[in-house]
């Protein structure tokens, strides 16, 4: 009886543990961000996603009920389109950053990162490259 209830036990442990692996989203190394005329921007999501106190949802933030999530972490271009289309508001470059780069979520951290002494790109072409199509 005692072994048929550790094989049990084993057995129910397998399966939630499999479970929560399967439930866990694969995370792109790299995306790229197109559309801008200056160019697309590579932006390393592996790398951003391990910095210390950077956390999903300052990025694939929780959505107006207007606009709701197909999946608990959409690209920022699925609503964040060139042209704003109701319900959105925000159109893509906003959504990263102000019409001159002197505000929004991406320059915001850049800037913070430059002034605790980690070197983060602030000129447009750092991130804007033709070649990043």
């Amino acid at each position: 009886m005692r072994r048929l209830v550790l094989i049990l036990t084993a057995v129910a442990v397998a399966a939630c543990l499999s479970g929560v692996v399967s439930a866990q989203e694969k995370q792109p190394t790299t995306v790229v961000l197109k559309g801008s005329p200056m160019g697309g921007v590579k932006f390393d999501h592996a790398k951003h996603s391990k910095m210390e106190g950077v956390k999903c949802d300052q990025c694939h933030h929780a959505s107006k009920p207007e606009k709701a999530l197909k999946a608990a972490h959409e690209a920022c271009q699925d609503c964040h389109t060139k042209t704003a289309a109701a319900p959105m508001k925000t159109v893509t470059q906003g959504a990263f950053h102000t019409a001159m780069a002197k505000g929004g979520t991406c320059i915001d951290c850049h800037v913070k990162q430059n002034a605790a002494g980690k070197k983060a790109p602030t000129k447009c072409p750092e991130c804007h490259k033709k070649e990043n199509v």
